[in-house]
Protein backbone atom coordinates (compact mmCIF):
# COMPACT_ATOMS: atom_id res chain seq x y z
CA UNK A 1 0.00 0.00 0.00
CA UNK A 2 1.73 2.69 -1.17
CA UNK A 3 0.59 6.69 -0.83
CA UNK A 4 2.01 9.06 -4.18
CA UNK A 5 5.33 10.23 -4.07
CA UNK A 6 7.16 13.33 -3.22
CA UNK A 7 10.61 14.96 -2.53
CA UNK A 8 11.15 15.47 0.75
CA UNK A 9 14.06 16.62 3.19
CA UNK A 10 15.04 15.04 6.64
CA UNK A 11 17.65 17.30 7.33
CA UNK A 12 15.18 20.02 9.11
CA UNK A 13 13.93 17.05 11.01
CA UNK A 14 17.37 15.92 11.94
CA UNK A 15 18.57 19.35 13.10
CA UNK A 16 15.60 20.26 15.14
CA UNK A 17 16.39 17.06 16.99
CA UNK A 18 19.64 17.62 17.16
CA UNK A 19 20.33 14.47 15.53
CA UNK A 20 23.70 13.79 14.62
CA UNK A 21 24.47 11.34 11.49
CA UNK A 22 27.74 11.57 10.46
CA UNK A 23 30.90 10.48 13.25
CA UNK A 24 33.97 12.66 14.56
CA UNK A 25 37.17 12.04 12.98
CA UNK A 26 38.71 10.04 16.42
CA UNK A 27 36.08 7.28 16.12
CA UNK A 28 35.74 6.56 12.99
CA UNK A 29 39.82 6.05 12.84
CA UNK A 30 39.59 4.10 16.36
CA UNK A 31 36.50 2.27 14.60
CA UNK A 32 39.41 0.88 11.31
CA UNK A 33 41.34 -0.35 13.76
CA UNK A 34 38.80 -2.48 15.92
CA UNK A 35 40.04 -6.07 17.05
CA UNK A 36 38.34 -8.84 19.56
CA UNK A 37 38.99 -8.01 22.99
CA UNK A 38 37.98 -11.55 23.48
CA UNK A 39 39.50 -13.53 21.09
CA UNK A 40 41.18 -16.10 22.80
CA UNK A 41 38.28 -17.06 25.43
CA UNK A 42 35.63 -17.99 22.72
CA UNK A 43 33.49 -21.07 22.13
CA UNK A 44 34.25 -22.14 18.57
CA UNK A 45 30.66 -22.99 17.56
CA UNK A 46 31.01 -21.95 13.68
CA UNK A 47 29.17 -25.77 13.36
CA UNK A 48 25.75 -24.38 13.95
CA UNK A 49 24.04 -23.32 10.70
CA UNK A 50 23.07 -20.15 11.78
CA UNK A 51 21.24 -17.48 9.58
CA UNK A 52 19.92 -14.07 10.06
CA UNK A 53 16.50 -12.60 10.02
CA UNK A 54 15.87 -9.10 8.42
CA UNK A 55 14.49 -6.14 6.39
CA UNK A 56 15.79 -6.70 2.66
CA UNK A 57 18.71 -4.66 2.59
CA UNK A 58 20.07 -4.48 6.00
CA UNK A 59 23.73 -4.60 6.97
CA UNK A 60 23.58 -4.25 10.73
CA UNK A 61 22.81 -7.63 11.72
CA UNK A 62 22.20 -8.07 15.22
CA UNK A 63 20.73 -11.62 15.57
CA UNK A 64 21.27 -15.51 13.95
CA UNK A 65 19.12 -18.23 14.68
CA UNK A 66 19.27 -21.92 14.15
CA UNK A 67 16.62 -24.16 15.81
CA UNK A 68 16.94 -28.02 15.69
CA UNK A 69 14.90 -30.74 17.80
CA UNK A 70 15.82 -32.37 21.14
CA UNK A 71 14.44 -35.25 22.91
CA UNK A 72 11.11 -33.49 24.33
CA UNK A 73 11.13 -30.60 22.27
CA UNK A 74 14.03 -28.20 20.95
CA UNK A 75 16.69 -26.39 21.11
CA UNK A 76 17.16 -22.67 19.61
CA UNK A 77 20.43 -21.65 19.27
CA UNK A 78 20.34 -17.43 19.14
CA UNK A 79 23.34 -15.40 18.77
CA UNK A 80 23.59 -11.77 19.19
CA UNK A 81 26.79 -9.69 17.63
CA UNK A 82 29.14 -9.17 20.52
CA UNK A 83 29.86 -5.61 20.34
CA UNK A 84 31.29 -5.18 23.55
CA UNK A 85 34.18 -6.88 22.10
CA UNK A 86 34.73 -3.96 19.88
CA UNK A 87 34.37 -0.89 22.37
CA UNK A 88 37.21 -0.29 24.58
CA UNK A 89 35.64 1.32 27.63
CA UNK A 90 37.14 4.95 27.93
CA UNK A 91 37.83 5.11 24.30
CA UNK A 92 35.97 7.40 21.45
CA UNK A 93 33.24 5.05 20.22
CA UNK A 94 32.39 4.60 23.87
CA UNK A 95 31.56 7.79 24.72
CA UNK A 96 30.19 8.68 21.26
CA UNK A 97 27.56 5.89 22.06
CA UNK A 98 26.46 7.83 25.35
CA UNK A 99 25.87 10.96 23.12
CA UNK A 100 23.46 8.97 20.61
CA UNK A 101 22.07 5.98 23.35
CA UNK A 102 20.31 3.74 20.18
CA UNK A 103 20.00 4.48 16.17
CA UNK A 104 17.93 6.77 15.51
CA UNK A 105 15.66 5.97 12.28
CA UNK A 106 15.61 8.92 9.57
CA UNK A 107 14.10 7.39 5.90
CA UNK A 108 16.94 9.07 4.18
CA UNK A 109 19.72 7.96 6.18
CA UNK A 110 20.02 6.90 10.14
CA UNK A 111 21.80 8.48 12.74
CA UNK A 112 23.44 4.76 13.78
CA UNK A 113 24.74 4.37 17.11
CA UNK A 114 28.37 2.97 16.22
CA UNK A 115 29.90 4.00 13.32
CA UNK A 116 29.67 1.65 10.02
CA UNK A 117 33.12 0.31 10.34
CA UNK A 118 31.39 -1.98 13.22
CA UNK A 119 27.95 -1.38 12.77
CA UNK A 120 27.71 -2.72 9.45
CA UNK A 121 30.91 -4.56 9.24
CA UNK A 122 33.37 -6.16 12.06
CA UNK A 123 30.13 -5.95 14.63
CA UNK A 124 27.40 -7.56 12.29
CA UNK A 125 26.29 -11.38 11.53
CA UNK A 126 27.41 -10.92 8.22
CA UNK A 127 26.95 -14.19 5.85
CA UNK A 128 30.15 -16.00 5.27
CA UNK A 129 32.33 -14.93 7.55
CA UNK A 130 33.65 -15.50 11.28
CA UNK A 131 32.22 -13.14 14.09
CA UNK A 132 32.35 -12.73 17.72
CA UNK A 133 29.20 -12.95 18.94
CA UNK A 134 27.16 -13.85 22.08
CA UNK A 135 25.28 -16.99 21.86
CA UNK A 136 22.52 -18.35 23.83
CA UNK A 137 20.94 -22.02 23.92
CA UNK A 138 17.24 -22.53 24.79
CA UNK A 139 16.33 -25.80 25.37
CA UNK A 140 12.19 -25.56 25.38
CA UNK A 141 10.18 -28.71 25.82
CA UNK A 142 6.96 -30.02 23.83
CA UNK A 143 5.13 -27.21 24.51
CA UNK A 144 7.54 -24.39 23.78
CA UNK A 145 8.59 -23.76 27.38
CA UNK A 146 11.90 -22.96 28.60
CA UNK A 147 13.61 -25.89 30.87
CA UNK A 148 17.41 -24.68 30.65
CA UNK A 149 19.62 -22.29 28.75
CA UNK A 150 23.21 -20.86 28.84
CA UNK A 151 24.90 -17.73 27.67
CA UNK A 152 28.75 -17.38 26.85
CA UNK A 153 30.92 -16.05 24.19
CA UNK A 154 31.84 -17.83 20.93
CA UNK A 155 32.79 -17.83 17.42
CA UNK A 156 30.25 -18.25 14.47
CA UNK A 157 30.04 -17.84 11.16
CA UNK A 158 26.31 -17.49 9.37
CA UNK A 159 24.91 -19.65 6.80
CA UNK A 160 22.73 -16.70 4.94
CA UNK A 161 21.44 -13.39 4.99
CA UNK A 162 17.82 -14.04 4.84
CA UNK A 163 14.83 -10.96 4.32
CA UNK A 164 11.15 -11.10 5.71
CA UNK A 165 9.63 -11.12 2.61
CA UNK A 166 12.02 -14.37 0.67
CA UNK A 167 11.50 -16.32 4.37
CA UNK A 168 7.80 -15.13 3.96
CA UNK A 169 7.79 -16.77 0.67
CA UNK A 170 9.88 -19.45 1.33
CA UNK A 171 7.11 -20.11 4.12
CA UNK A 172 4.16 -20.08 1.60
CA UNK A 173 5.78 -22.55 -0.46
CA UNK A 174 6.97 -25.13 1.68
CA UNK A 175 10.93 -24.50 1.19
CA UNK A 176 11.93 -22.94 4.51
CA UNK A 177 15.71 -22.79 5.02
CA UNK A 178 16.84 -26.04 6.62
CA UNK A 179 18.24 -23.89 10.04
CA UNK A 180 14.57 -22.16 10.80
CA UNK A 181 12.04 -25.21 9.44
CA UNK A 182 10.93 -24.83 12.59
CA UNK A 183 10.42 -21.33 13.74
CA UNK A 184 6.97 -20.99 12.72
CA UNK A 185 6.50 -24.31 15.14
CA UNK A 186 8.29 -22.87 18.07
CA UNK A 187 7.02 -19.51 17.04
CA UNK A 188 3.84 -20.80 17.63
CA UNK A 189 4.27 -22.33 20.89
CA UNK A 190 5.72 -18.93 22.15
CA UNK A 191 2.63 -16.92 20.88
CA UNK A 192 0.72 -19.77 22.96
CA UNK A 193 2.87 -19.07 26.06
CA UNK A 194 2.30 -15.40 25.73
CA UNK A 195 -1.57 -16.02 25.59
CA UNK A 196 -1.38 -18.20 28.77
CA UNK A 197 0.88 -15.28 30.52
CA UNK A 198 -2.00 -12.17 29.40
CA UNK A 199 0.52 -10.56 27.51
CA UNK A 200 -0.40 -7.76 25.37
CA UNK A 201 0.80 -8.90 21.89
CA UNK A 202 0.97 -5.51 19.59
CA UNK A 203 1.18 -7.17 15.73
CA UNK A 204 2.22 -3.56 14.51
CA UNK A 205 2.19 -3.37 10.56
CA UNK A 206 5.03 -0.73 9.65
CA UNK A 207 4.14 2.01 8.31
CA UNK A 208 7.32 3.86 6.99
CA UNK A 209 9.15 6.27 4.30
CA UNK A 210 10.41 4.77 1.59
CA UNK A 211 13.03 6.62 -0.40
CA UNK A 212 12.56 5.48 -4.42
CA UNK A 213 14.88 5.27 -6.75
CA UNK A 214 14.53 8.89 -8.31
CA UNK A 215 15.58 10.24 -5.10
CA UNK A 216 11.56 10.94 -4.04
CA UNK A 217 9.74 9.18 -1.14
CA UNK A 218 6.55 7.22 -0.65
CA UNK A 219 4.53 6.37 2.66
CA UNK A 220 4.20 2.65 2.25
CA UNK A 221 2.24 0.17 5.04
CA UNK A 222 4.49 -3.22 4.83
CA UNK A 223 2.56 -6.00 5.52
CA UNK A 224 2.88 -7.76 8.82
CA UNK A 225 4.39 -11.47 7.54
CA UNK A 226 3.58 -14.19 10.45
CA UNK A 227 7.33 -15.20 9.95
CA UNK A 228 8.16 -11.35 11.56
CA UNK A 229 6.06 -12.89 14.40
CA UNK A 230 7.66 -15.96 14.95
CA UNK A 231 11.39 -14.25 14.34
CA UNK A 232 10.03 -11.73 17.37
CA UNK A 233 9.57 -14.64 19.35
CA UNK A 234 12.75 -15.53 19.90
CA UNK A 235 13.83 -12.00 20.40
CA UNK A 236 11.69 -12.08 23.80
CA UNK A 237 12.62 -15.51 24.45
CA UNK A 238 15.67 -14.43 25.34
CA UNK A 239 14.89 -10.60 26.63
CA UNK A 240 12.74 -12.89 29.13
CA UNK A 241 15.17 -15.11 30.46
CA UNK A 242 17.56 -12.53 30.52
CA UNK A 243 15.30 -10.50 32.78
CA UNK A 244 14.39 -13.21 35.10
CA UNK A 245 18.25 -13.94 35.85
CA UNK A 246 18.95 -10.12 36.57
CA UNK A 247 16.00 -10.07 38.38
CA UNK A 248 16.54 -13.21 40.43
CA UNK A 249 20.12 -11.78 41.31
CA UNK A 250 18.57 -7.94 41.98
CA UNK A 251 21.30 -6.50 39.30
CA UNK A 252 21.18 -5.33 35.73
CA UNK A 253 19.06 -3.46 33.39
CA UNK A 254 15.41 -4.18 32.95
CA UNK A 255 12.88 -2.61 30.12
CA UNK A 256 9.66 -2.10 32.02
CA UNK A 257 6.26 -0.92 31.08
CA UNK A 258 3.05 -0.46 33.19
CA UNK A 259 -0.10 -2.47 33.03
CA UNK A 260 -3.42 -0.88 31.28
CA UNK A 261 -5.68 0.86 33.43
CA UNK A 262 -9.71 0.42 33.84
CA UNK A 263 -9.95 4.19 31.99
CA UNK A 264 -7.72 3.25 29.25
CA UNK A 265 -9.17 -0.51 28.66
CA UNK A 266 -12.34 0.88 28.59
CA UNK A 267 -11.43 3.43 26.27
CA UNK A 268 -10.02 1.16 23.65
CA UNK A 269 -13.24 -0.94 23.87
CA UNK A 270 -14.94 1.97 22.89
CA UNK A 271 -12.71 2.99 20.11
CA UNK A 272 -12.60 -0.72 18.86
CA UNK A 273 -16.10 -0.93 18.96
CA UNK A 274 -16.11 2.44 16.19
CA UNK A 275 -13.99 0.06 14.01
CA UNK A 276 -16.36 -2.50 13.87
CA UNK A 277 -15.23 -5.04 16.41
CA UNK A 278 -16.27 -7.08 19.44
CA UNK A 279 -13.39 -6.91 22.32
CA UNK A 280 -14.90 -9.61 24.18
CA UNK A 281 -13.40 -10.47 27.63
CA UNK A 282 -10.38 -10.96 27.00
CA UNK A 283 -7.96 -8.36 24.92
CA UNK A 284 -5.16 -10.15 24.41
CA UNK A 285 -7.04 -12.85 22.51
CA UNK A 286 -8.88 -10.56 20.55
CA UNK A 287 -5.72 -8.70 19.58
CA UNK A 288 -4.23 -12.22 18.76
CA UNK A 289 -7.13 -13.01 16.42
CA UNK A 290 -7.26 -9.48 14.55
CA UNK A 291 -5.88 -9.38 10.96
CA UNK A 292 -3.36 -6.73 11.38
CA UNK A 293 -2.75 -5.85 7.74
CA UNK A 294 -6.20 -4.35 7.25
CA UNK A 295 -6.36 -0.92 7.15
CA UNK A 296 -9.10 -1.09 10.80
CA UNK A 297 -6.49 -3.91 11.86
CA UNK A 298 -3.72 -1.79 11.75
CA UNK A 299 -5.66 1.12 13.49
CA UNK A 300 -6.70 -1.05 16.12
CA UNK A 301 -2.66 -2.22 16.93
CA UNK A 302 -2.39 1.44 17.35
CA UNK A 303 -4.85 2.14 19.10
CA UNK A 304 -3.67 -0.71 21.51
CA UNK A 305 -0.65 0.75 22.13
CA UNK A 306 -2.07 3.32 24.37
CA UNK A 307 -2.89 0.30 26.53
CA UNK A 308 0.59 0.27 27.84
CA UNK A 309 2.17 3.56 29.11
CA UNK A 310 4.88 4.41 31.04
CA UNK A 311 7.82 2.65 29.40
CA UNK A 312 10.78 2.85 31.21
CA UNK A 313 14.26 1.73 31.57
CA UNK A 314 15.58 0.57 35.35
CA UNK A 315 18.81 -0.36 36.80
CA UNK A 316 18.43 -3.35 39.51
CA UNK A 317 21.33 -1.97 41.46
CA UNK A 318 19.24 0.94 42.63
CA UNK A 319 15.40 0.54 41.57
CA UNK A 320 12.75 -2.05 42.20
CA UNK A 321 12.29 -4.76 39.77
CA UNK A 322 9.19 -3.99 37.63
CA UNK A 323 7.38 -6.27 35.07
CA UNK A 324 6.67 -5.45 31.01
CA UNK A 325 2.94 -5.77 30.78
CA UNK A 326 3.19 -6.12 27.28
CA UNK A 327 5.74 -9.61 28.05
CA UNK A 328 3.96 -10.00 30.95
CA UNK A 329 7.07 -11.00 33.12
CA UNK A 330 10.44 -9.36 33.63
CA UNK A 331 12.27 -8.55 30.49
CA UNK A 332 15.31 -6.86 29.38
CA UNK A 333 16.62 -5.47 25.62
CA UNK A 334 20.06 -7.82 24.77
CA UNK A 335 19.34 -8.63 21.23
CA UNK A 336 20.34 -4.89 19.45
CA UNK A 337 23.40 -3.73 20.87
CA UNK A 338 24.34 -2.80 17.46
CA UNK A 339 21.21 -0.45 17.64
CA UNK A 340 21.05 -0.02 21.56
CA UNK A 341 23.79 1.20 24.05
CA UNK A 342 21.84 -1.23 27.13
CA UNK A 343 21.82 -4.38 24.95
CA UNK A 344 25.58 -3.98 25.64
CA UNK A 345 25.56 -3.63 29.16
CA UNK A 346 22.69 -5.82 30.10
CA UNK A 347 24.37 -9.12 28.13
CA UNK A 348 27.63 -8.48 29.74
CA UNK A 349 25.82 -8.32 33.00
CA UNK A 350 24.31 -11.93 32.08
CA UNK A 351 27.34 -13.55 30.93
CA UNK A 352 28.59 -12.31 34.14
CA UNK A 353 25.79 -13.92 36.02
CA UNK A 354 25.75 -17.08 34.26
CA UNK A 355 29.45 -17.91 34.39
CA UNK A 356 29.50 -17.01 38.48
CA UNK A 357 32.02 -13.95 37.83
CA UNK A 358 32.36 -10.43 39.01
CA UNK A 359 30.42 -7.79 36.52
CA UNK A 360 32.81 -5.51 35.12
CA UNK A 361 33.50 -2.33 36.59
CA UNK A 362 33.13 -0.50 33.07
CA UNK A 363 29.22 -1.91 33.54
CA UNK A 364 28.52 -1.23 36.93
CA UNK A 365 30.44 2.25 37.30
CA UNK A 366 28.10 3.75 34.20
CA UNK A 367 24.37 1.77 35.00
CA UNK A 368 22.48 4.65 35.81
CA UNK A 369 23.98 6.85 33.18
CA UNK A 370 23.03 4.16 30.90
CA UNK A 371 19.48 4.31 32.16
CA UNK A 372 19.49 7.76 32.03
CA UNK A 373 20.36 7.80 28.45
CA UNK A 374 18.29 5.32 27.00
CA UNK A 375 14.73 6.95 28.73
CA UNK A 376 15.82 10.52 26.85
CA UNK A 377 16.82 8.52 23.43
CA UNK A 378 13.92 7.10 23.89
CA UNK A 379 11.91 9.87 23.86
CA UNK A 380 14.05 11.23 20.89
CA UNK A 381 13.78 8.57 18.53
CA UNK A 382 10.01 8.64 19.07
CA UNK A 383 9.49 12.17 18.37
CA UNK A 384 11.82 12.12 15.32
CA UNK A 385 9.86 9.20 13.81
CA UNK A 386 6.72 10.95 14.41
CA UNK A 387 7.66 14.21 12.87
CA UNK A 388 9.19 12.39 9.77
CA UNK A 389 5.84 10.38 9.18
CA UNK A 390 3.96 14.18 9.80
CA UNK A 391 6.53 15.96 7.34
CA UNK A 392 5.28 13.30 4.58
CA UNK A 393 1.79 13.07 5.55
CA UNK A 394 1.45 16.64 4.74
CA UNK A 395 3.79 16.94 1.50
CA UNK A 396 1.90 14.13 -0.19
CA UNK A 397 -1.55 15.16 1.06
CA UNK A 398 -1.23 19.31 0.27
CA UNK A 399 -1.62 18.86 -3.46
CA UNK A 400 -5.14 17.46 -2.31
CA UNK A 401 -6.37 19.93 0.09
CA UNK A 402 -10.39 20.84 -0.64
CA UNK A 403 -10.75 17.34 -1.40
CA UNK A 404 -12.89 14.60 1.07
CA UNK A 405 -11.82 11.07 2.45
CA UNK A 406 -13.51 8.42 3.35
CA UNK A 407 -13.02 7.75 7.17
CA UNK A 408 -13.92 5.91 10.48
CA UNK A 409 -14.51 8.22 13.47
CA UNK A 410 -12.79 6.48 16.55
CA UNK A 411 -12.89 9.27 19.28
CA UNK A 412 -15.11 12.31 19.80
CA UNK A 413 -14.41 15.24 22.42
CA UNK A 414 -17.16 17.42 22.67
CA UNK A 415 -15.07 20.20 24.74
CA UNK A 416 -12.62 20.68 22.06
CA UNK A 417 -15.26 20.54 19.25
CA UNK A 418 -12.39 17.72 17.69
CA UNK A 419 -12.75 13.87 16.77
CA UNK A 420 -9.97 11.42 15.77
CA UNK A 421 -10.15 9.71 12.73
CA UNK A 422 -8.89 6.55 10.63
CA UNK A 423 -8.80 8.15 6.79
CA UNK A 424 -9.31 4.88 5.04
CA UNK A 425 -7.12 5.28 2.24
CA UNK A 426 -4.48 5.96 2.31
CA UNK A 427 -4.63 4.49 6.44
CA UNK A 428 -4.01 7.87 7.81
CA UNK A 429 -4.85 8.95 11.85
CA UNK A 430 -6.22 12.48 11.51
CA UNK A 431 -7.29 14.99 13.59
CA UNK A 432 -10.87 16.11 12.68
CA UNK A 433 -12.82 19.59 13.31
CA UNK A 434 -15.81 18.49 14.28
CA UNK A 435 -18.14 15.60 16.27
CA UNK A 436 -19.48 13.33 14.61
CA UNK A 437 -20.75 10.69 16.31
CA UNK A 438 -17.95 7.97 17.42
CA UNK A 439 -18.04 5.06 14.80
CA UNK A 440 -19.17 6.91 12.05
CA UNK A 441 -18.08 6.18 8.82
CA UNK A 442 -18.24 9.23 6.66
CA UNK A 443 -16.46 11.81 4.53
CA UNK A 444 -14.15 14.52 5.61
CA UNK A 445 -12.55 16.84 4.65
CA UNK A 446 -9.18 17.81 4.45
CA UNK A 447 -8.38 21.44 5.05
CA UNK A 448 -4.30 21.57 6.20
CA UNK A 449 -1.60 19.82 5.18
CA UNK A 450 1.37 22.25 6.16
CA UNK A 451 4.71 21.39 5.61
CA UNK A 452 6.08 24.11 7.68
CA UNK A 453 4.36 22.96 10.85
CA UNK A 454 3.88 19.26 9.80
CA UNK A 455 0.13 19.75 10.59
CA UNK A 456 -3.21 17.71 8.92
CA UNK A 457 -6.28 18.39 9.67
CA UNK A 458 -9.71 17.34 8.17
CA UNK A 459 -13.41 18.79 8.97
CA UNK A 460 -16.27 17.46 9.37
CA UNK A 461 -19.36 17.73 7.72
CA UNK A 462 -16.97 17.51 4.87
CA UNK A 463 -17.68 19.87 1.64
Amino acid sequence: MKLYAANLDFQPVAEEFKVQRSFPAEVTAEAEVLTDRYADSRRDARDIPLVTIDPAGSKDLDQAVAIETRDGGYRVFYAIADVAAFVEPGGAIEAESFRRGQTIYLPDEPARLHPPELSEDKGSLLPDVDRPAVLWIFDLDSAGEVEDFSVERALVRSRARLDYDGVHEDLVNGSMHSSIALLPEVGKLREASALRRDAVNLRLASQRVQENEDGTFSLITEPRHEVMDYNSEISLLTGMCAGQMMTKASVGFLRTLGEATEESEAEFRREAAALGYEVGESITSFLQSVDADSPRGMAVMREAAKLLRGANYVYLGEDEAEVHAGIGGYYAHVTAPLRRLVDRFATETCLALYAGEDIPEWVTAKASEVADVMRSTTGKASQVDSACLRLTEATILQPWVGQNFDAVILQTNEEKENSRALVVEPPVMAYVSGTPEEGTETAISLIEADVTTRNVTFAWPAD
